[in-house]
């Protein structure tokens, strides 16, 4: 099943037209249905989820941090609100809002007013079937540029509840052991900083009438 896992990156490539490799090419913009792993700045650790429950809360599926870097199940693709605000190749623009779906279980990152089970914060889960779930799953990318810059340290601000995706440290136990909470916060800190890491980026086309890639 591991070795299943590891072979999603190479899938990716070879289904994916017009793209380049996260760190084998000049860094740019972030764009519209690239599929790629956030980082905490923070904490170090990716963003992820599984099919694992939660416990409590809403009982949805779980949405974690963890320190590896080669595991596909950290993988997220960029949508928009709706798949119209969002073409393919486009870049994604601060202040957009936008969907981040899990590659592997196809659920959108989410967040609602339960708490979360470690820190009492407000709990991020990954909800809906097949990319599509409520208006519970936009966030406002929030960057100091005109466009998320892959290079650049960004947040994620919720569109519903205003609280920022973000890990203060806490760890789980068993089934999950040493994976940390993923929250949201209601101030923004160092804790809710998130860079793009590994990927596959669809590029950009130099004119919106053609498909030609950089």
């Amino acid at each position: 099943m591991r070795g299943g896992r590891r072979l999603l990156p190479l899938l990716l490539l070879a289904l994916l037209p017009g793209l380049c490799h996260g760190r084998e090419s000049a860094p740019g913009a972030v764009t519209c249905g690239s599929v790629l792993k956030l980082l905490n700045t923070r904490h170090s650790v990716r963003l992820h989820s599984h099919e694992v429950k939660y416990g409590s809360g809403s009982g949805q599926q779980s949405v974690t941090g963890v320190e590896a870097s080669d595991d596909a199940n950290s993988y997220w693709r960029i949508r928009g609100k709706s798949d119209n605000s969002c073409q393919r190749g486009t870049p994604v623009k601060c202040g957009q809002a936008i969907r981040l779906t899990h590659v592997n279980t196809g659920k959108n990152l989410h967040t609602h007013h339960f708490p979360s089970p470690l820190s009492n914060n407000q709990e991020v889960s990954a909800f809906g079937d097949d990319g599509e779930g409520d208006d519970l799953d936009f966030w406002i990318v929030q960057c100091s540029g005109t466009y998320w810059e892959r290079e650049d340290a960004v947040r994620f601000k919720h569109v519903g509840t205003e609280v920022f995706l973000s890990i203060t440290g806490e760890q789980y136990g068993h089934p999950i052991r040493g994976q940390r909470e993923v929250h949201g916060m209601p101030a923004a800190n160092h804790h809710n900083y998130w860079k793009a890491m590994e990927g596959v980026f669809i590029k950009p086309s130099l004119d919106p009438a053609k498909h030609d890639e950089l």
